[in-house]
């Protein structure tokens, strides 16, 4: 599926920002599924420096900085990506057991099962507890297929947990998230990962977008798509498996991927230091997925 998508974020600011250094994960990436074609990034006002390097996960990382006077920033990232589907048409209620993949991922020797086991580890915002291990266990017998457990758990948060905007913050515990059961697509995504290193599976933060569709009979409005987050699974000798706890799906097509990384922190759209600028600036952000003539 070929997509354009234009992201713009607009910051404003109630006094004079007199100098920032920023740095974005608005890039979209080259994975088994999607092969990133172009991205072009416009800031406002100019830049004195600016950078692309490649991070410590493989994700295209946009340095900036600005050191005249403003108190209005707006970036602009243009990218054309093309997507399919996941690299395999294995049935879920198939593969690799729970049981045999956690005795699979002891094996040192496997260079892919060592690097995979770096997603095992606490991150900051993401912390294994008896808490999420116990929520998830009635999906994990040891004789069930892991991805078909995996997509229990993803039904089960759609399913049990309320899309709220207004309940979490970035700051916002897993702990807090799974009593209220409350929140938004970057706690559902840390929910399932904390779950799954409870376990013992390998699990990593995937950040970008997803393509919304109007009702029948109406036309897409403008700006209406949105940043997205979701994650994926490792499966011994059957790789990485992206999962969507926000829409109890895998992840497919209209999943258009930027970067992925322990947790959200590794992989924020855009941070960075300002010198000046007020209270807390207001903050505007839109999103246009567009599917291209042809898909």
């Amino acid at each position: 599926m070929l997509y354009k998508i234009r992201h713009v974020t607009e910051y404003l600011y109630s006094e004079e920002v007199s100098h920032c250094y920023n740095l974005a994960h608005m890039i979209p990436r080259t994975s088994l599924r999607q092969r990133a074609i172009m991205t072009n990034i416009q800031v406002e006002p100019g830049t004195s420096y600016t950078s692309k390097r490649e991070d410590y996960f493989g994700n295209l990382a946009y340095h900036f900085e600005i050191i005249r006077p403003h108190k209005k920033l707006v970036i602009i990232a243009n990218s054309e990506v093309d997507t399919g589907p996941q690299h395999t048409d294995l049935r879920l209620d198939l593969g690799l057991t729970c049981g045999d993949a956690l005795v699979m991922l002891q094996d040192a020797r496997s260079a892919d099962i060592r690097l995979a086991r770096e997603f095992l580890h606490d991150s900051p915002l993401v912390r294994a507890s008896a808490a999420l291990r116990e929520y998830a266990l009635p999906s994990f017998e040891a004789n069930r297929p892991l991805l078909s457990a995996v997509a229990e758990l993803t039904r089960r948060i759609y399913a049990e947990f309320k899309y709220s905007p207004e309940s979490t913050t970035v700051s916002t515990p897993l702990s807090e998230v799974l009593a209220t059961k409350k929140g938004v697509c970057q706690d559902f995504a840390h929910l399932q990962i904390g779950c799954l290193r409870s376990l013992g599976f390998p699990a990593k933060y995937v950040s970008g977008y997803i393509e919304t569709l109007p009702p029948p009979g109406q036309e897409k409005l403008t700006g209406v798509d949105a940043t997205h987050a979701w994650l994926s699974v490792y499966s011994p000798t059957e790789g990485w498996f992206e999962f969507d706890p926000t829409n109890g799906c895998l992840a497919g097509e209209q999943h258009i991927i930027t970067a992925w990384g322990r947790d959200y922190l590794d992989v924020t759209p855009l941070k960075g230091v300002i010198f000046g600028g007020g209270k807390a600036p207001k903050l505007n952000i839109a999103v246009d997925v567009t599917r291209q003539p042809g898909n």
